[in-house]
This record gives structure tokens, C-alpha cells and sequence, in this order.
């Protein structure tokens, strides 16, 4: 009997407690961005995966808006500065359902794809770089770091995992 009970109410919270990742697209180029395609054979590839997202939340059963795909492709190309597209990424659609609230989200990730002009003067053959802006959201300095600077710099800003 108190076996039959446990059952039953682990069937309960699966039915829920729910979530589904789907892979929606891969993809060779993506952008939001206006490229201009006479300078390509100056674009340089990032060292480093970029990852973006636009999650829109749900409560009682009534989503409070619609994620944006071009807003998720948007987030992941601008976190390298001088990136204009993502190059050989995946698109993903993810859901996740609690018991009263839950949310769903737009996935992107990618290698970025890195206009030199644009990137003012940033050091691409360093994934380590410092970018500091001014109080307009302009760029003001780009510092190169090595490995050892940055995860120094990385252990006073994030705490350690335990």
C-alpha cells in the first residue's frame, strides 16, 4: 500500500514538473547584424564558443510575453566585441514547466565571426581580453590578458564553486 502511495505521487510530479530541449536549426553563418561583405576575407573566427538567450516566463499557465530568437542571436554576437555573425552553431527551443510557473527560451550558440575594422584593435589571437566602457556604452580601452590575469581578475569578481 505505501508503496502504491509513492508511486502515485511520483507520477503526480512528473506530470507537473515538465521540460523539453529541442534543437530547432544548425547553422553555417548567422546574424541580426548589417555585414558588410566586401571586407569577409578580413573576418577573423573567435577562439571562444559565444552563447545567447531570450527567456520569457509563464505563470499559471499565461506567458508573460514571447522570446525573441533575433533577440537570443543578438545577445551571443554581441559578447565579443567586433563580431558581426555567429559561423557553425545551433539554434535550441527549451521549455521547462513547475508546478505553477515555468518558462521558455530561444538558445543560441556559436563561434563568432569578427570584423577587424570593427573591433577596435582588440587582440584576437588572445580569448583573455579586458573592455572597459564609458558611461554611453562606447568602447574605451581593450586590454589583452594572459590566462593567469584573467582568471585572477575572474576570482575577485565571481566567488569560487564549492
Amino acid at each position: 500500500m505505501k508503496q502504491s502511495n509513492l508511486l502515485m505521487a511520483c507520477l503526480c510530479l512528473l506530470l507537473v514538473c515538465s521540460s523539453c530541449t529541442s534543437r530547432l536549426v544548425d547553422f553555417t553563418v548567422i546574424s541580426t547584424k548589417n555585414i558588410d561583405f566586401s571586407q569577409a576575407p578580413n573576418f577573423k573566427r573567435g577562439k571562444v564558443r559565444n552563447t545567447g538567450d531570450d527567456r520569457v516566463y509563464w505563470i499559471l499557465s499565461i506567458p508573460l510575453g514571447l522570446p525573441s530568437m533575433k533577440e537570443a542571436i543578438d545577445r551571443a554576437i554581441e559578447q565579443t566585441p567586433g563580431a558581426v555573425a555567429l559561423v557553425d552553431g545551433v539554434v535550441s527551443s527549451k521549455f521547462i514547466w513547475f508546478v505553477l510557473s515555468g518558462y521558455s527560451e530561444y538558445i543560441v550558440e556559436g563561434t563568432p565571426l569578427i570584423d577587424p575594422s570593427l573591433a577596435n584593435c582588440i587582440d584576437l589571437e588572445s580569448p583573455y581580453n579586458m573592455v572597459a566602457y564609458n558611461k554611453k556604452g562606447e568602447i574605451e580601452t581593450i586590454t589583452a590578458l594572459t590566462k593567469e590575469e584573467y582568471e585572477e581578475m575572474r576570482g575577485d569578481i565571481v566567488p569560487a564553486k564549492k
